[in-house]
This record gives structure tokens, sequence and C-alpha cells, in this order.
């Protein structure tokens, strides 16, 4: 047995040959691979049939919820989870240590699908178990992915490859969910039956966890980085007092300017608080004496990149809202005697990532040098976002109206270009973000970067509410053109804005 830098105790490599591996990695990559791949299989799945059973009505055991209120909702929920992240990474690295947190985390996620599966519970049942899904998630998600990066000591060349197949088990547990919720849901006649195939995926998640945790994962993820001090207890409190008493504020405030406190208020606040805690987040980075001053400069060249990612997510993230109303009721689901349901198209995005994941890191590995900058990367991929929405406008302008049901094709090329486009940003603004981020804020500023998908959600929460079978042509052209527009603008800009990143490419 050997330490690396940073302490960590791990095989030499005469035992590590020895050792019974996961296609060539520590066994306790398989362990991850597993609790991930169930986890997004529970989310995935349970996001698939979530809009429909919000708008459909009561007679077909759905809440009856208008489709605006519902994909107001659908948005604010996906900004919750992006933005709990942050309350997750602060107890894995002060309380509990990230191995504890993703256990904990998971049993928040089981308890809130569960709530979600029992009949008759209503729309107070779908926002407690909310609840529990978004605290779950945060707890969970930004640590599973630490705890990957522990069972690798320092310079092992096998890290890269070890997070290709981590992410590859991401993307499975999403591709397949959605085909088989939906079919229970369907079989069952109850969208109950399908919300508990989504507390079993999990319930799944978390026994393979304890089972094989202790014996692969060892050591990784138990050490809390930075303990938090009883001498810190009370400094916290008030913290916490502060911010509660600050988002009651907030919804007293939009209560008096609406005149009543309704589902919209809710939402409305949450739209504030997306904006409002990426904001924060760069005050303090921009404002802190820990910043230097070409820290400074890389990170005024971050701002314009990440609010491009903002309209990216704002339009990749309406395949669980907008597209799945269009794919429910503007699709022609018949192929030959074969019946597709709505859900189904929700297993496009991680079918599309799976695809196009190799071929975009063979692309980058060829061009070297000559690949383009990261603006213009970043550039190229809201394009992309934008046609995959303009693409959008042509089956009510070929047809002449927006009720005659059309091809499936449509939904596919459509998700098919948005995740071409993703190609551009998502693993690109991860490694963007490490290069720019100041050196005392490197772990807030990656926290910062999946919070520009929470802003995202967070004005489409205001923004899908115009969309219906009457505004469909001129919603999908608006914002597909306004994308386009500004990815022009980024391209053309991207030389300007390299000077401000300072030698990063």
């Amino acid at each position: 047995m050997k330490r690396d830098e940073r302490g960590r105790i791990f095989l030499s490599t005469e035992n590590a040959s020895k050792e019974k591996t996961f296609f060539g990695h520590p066994r306790g990559l398989a362990t991850l691979f597993n609790t991930e791949f169930w986890e997004r299989f529970s989310y995935y799945g349970m996001r698939a049939i979530l809009i429909y059973y919000m708008y459909d009505s009561v007679a077909k055991g759905g809440l009856g919820f208008d489709q605006a209120t519902a994909t107001a909702i659908m948005s604010i929920y996906g900004s919750l989870v992006f933005m709990s992240g942050v309350i997750g990474g602060w107890f894995a690295d002060r309380v509990l240590g990230p191995r504890q947190t993703i256990f904990y985390g998971g049993v928040l996620i089981m308890i809130g699908h569960i709530v979600l599966a029992l009949p008759n519970g209503g729309a107070t049942a779908l926002f407690v178990s909310m609840a529990f899904i978004i605290l779950g998630t945060g707890l969970l998600k930004p640590n599973v992915s630490n705890v990957v990066g522990d069972l690798y000591p320092v310079g092992d060349n096998r890290r890269d490859a070890g997070f290709s197949i981590f992410y590859m088990g991401i993307n499975l547990g999403a591709f397949i969910a959605p085909f088989i919720v939906s079919a229970v849901s369907d079989k069952a006649g109850s969208f109950h039956a399908g919300f508990s195939v989504a507390a079993v995926g999990m319930a799944v998640a978390l026994i393979v966890y304890v089972l094989t945790g202790k014996r692969y994962l060892k050591e990784a993820g138990k050490k809390v980085p930075n303990p938090l001090q009883k001498s810190e207890t009370i400094s916290l409190i008030l913290k916490i007092v502060g911010i509660i008493v600050g988002i009651g504020i907030l919804i007293a405030i939009l209560t008096m300017i609406t005149g009543s406190l309704t589902i919209n208020t809710i939402i409305l606040a949450v739209t504030v608080m997306g904006v409002g805690v990426p904001l924060a987040y760069f005050i303090m980075m921009m404002t802190s004496k820990k910043t230097e001053a070409d820290e400074k400069s890389r990170l005024t060249a971050y701002i314009p990149l990440f609010l491009i990612a903002v309209l990216f997510w704002m339009i990749e993230e309406q395949g669980s809202s907008t597209l799945a109303i269009f794919a429910a009721e503007r699709t022609d689901l018949s192929i030959g005697s074969f019946q597709l349901n709505p859900a189904n198209f929700q297993s496009l995005n991680p079918v599309f990532v799976i695809i196009l994941s190799p071929v975009f890191a063979w692309i980058w590995t060829k061009l070297g040098d000559r690949q383009p900058s990261t603006p213009r990367k970043f550039a190229l991929g809201l394009f992309f976002a934008g046609l995959s929405f303009v693409i959008m406008m042509f089956p009510g302008i070929i047809h002449g109206n927006t009720t005659t049901l059309v091809s499936p094709l449509w939904l596919v090329l459509s998700f098919f270009i948005c995740i071409f486009g993703e190609m551009f940003i998502s693993p690109v603004g991860l490694s963007a973000t490490t290069k720019l981020a100041p050196k005392a804020f490197a772990s807030q500023t990656m926290s910062l970067w999946f919070l520009s998908d929470a802003m995202g959600q967070a004005f489409n929460a205001q923004a899908t509410q115009f969309f219906s079978a009457d505004t469909e042509i001129a919603y999908f052209g608006i914002t597909g053109f306004v994308a386009i527009a500004f990815a022009i603008g980024l391209f053309i800009l991207a030389p300007f804005l390299k000077k401000y990143m300072k030698g990063v490419h």
C-alpha cells in the first residue's frame, strides 16, 4: 500500500495488477457507475412523465394544471435542482464528507419518489416530493463525481477514461428510464405506477451503494476536507437564518406586487433567485482581494460565456417542457401498428450524447491547436441550439396550422441539432471554467458553471408560459432567432474576448 500526494491510500502498481478491476479501473468505479445509473434512471424516469401528470385532467389521473403553469413548475424544479448542488458541496466539505452526503441524498430522493408514487396525494404530494428530490439530488449529484476522482491517485492516467465510463452510466440510465417508466404507467393506467418505478430505481441505487461501497470504495470520499468548527456554529446559524429571512422577504415583496400568494408568486421568486445567486457569486469574486488582476480579467471574459450558456440551457432544457407538450399534442405517434409514448422522446437527449461525445473527443484531438477558440465553440453551440428551435417552426408553416399531427422526425431532428450544439458548450464549459477560475475560488466557480443551467431554467419559468398551440410558430421562431443572433455576435467578438482571457485558448 502507498499514499499519493494528497495522502490517499492506494495499491502499489504490482498489487494493483493482481486486483480485480472494472474494465481496467478500480472496482469502486462499478459501485459509483451503478449508483449514478439508477439515480439518473429514477430522476429522468420521473421527469419523463411529470409534465403530463401535471396538466392532464383529474379524470385522467393528472392534477389538472393549465399547461403554462405546468411548464413553469418544470422549469423551477430543474432550476432548484441545480441550485441545491451548492448545499451538497458545502455539506460534503464541512460536515459529512462526500460518501455520507451521497447516502443521505439518495435516501431523500427515494422518499421523494415514494411520496409521488402514493395515489390521491394531489398537488401537495407533488410539491413535498419535489422538495425531497431537489435537496436529495443536491446532496448526491456533485459528490458522486468527487468520489470518482478520489479512486485515482494523482497522476493516474486512467482518470479521464474512468470519468468517461462513469458518464456513460449517467446517460444509459437516462436513456432507458423514459421507456420503462412510461410503459409501466401506460399498462397500469396510472401515473403513480410510473413514479413507483422511479422509487424502485433509487432504492436499487442505495442498495448497490451500501453493499459494495464499503468493500470497493475503501477510503475514497470519507474525509471531510474542511470540518466545521464549533466556533463557527453561531455564525452559520445566523447565515442560515439570514438566507431564510431573505427568501421570506422576497416572497413577501412579490406577494405585495402581484396582489396574492399563489403558485405564480413562488415561480417568480425562484426566477429572481435563479438570477440573484449567480450574480452574487460574480460580485463576490470580482470584488475579493483574493482575486488577482489577471484573474479578474479572465473572470470578465467568463461572464459573456456564462450568459451564452444560460441562453443555451434555456433551449436545451425545454426538451422536457415545451417539446414534451409538442410530442404529446402535435406529433403523430403511430408508426405502422406500433404506438409511441410521448415520454419516449426524452430518451433522445442521452442517446445522442452517447453517440456524439466520442466523435467530438476525436475531432478536438485531431484538430489539436487548430480547433476553434473557446468563445467560438460557445458561439457554435448556441447557434445550433437556436437552429433546433427554428426547425420547429416548419411543421406549423408547412401545414398552415398548428393542429395537424406531424411526423416525429421533426422532434428527432430538433433534439439531434440541439445536442450537437451541446457538444460545443457542455464539456467545453467545464474545461473553460477550470482554466478561467480564480485560484481562490476554483470550486465555487465550478458551482457557478452549473448555476448557468439553474439561471436558464429560472428564465424558462417565465418564458415557457407563453407557449401554446396559438403561439407555437412565433415562440419557436423568436427564441431560435434571438439565440442565433447572440451566437453570431459572440463569434464576431471572439478575438476581442480572447484578449481578456490572458493566454487561455
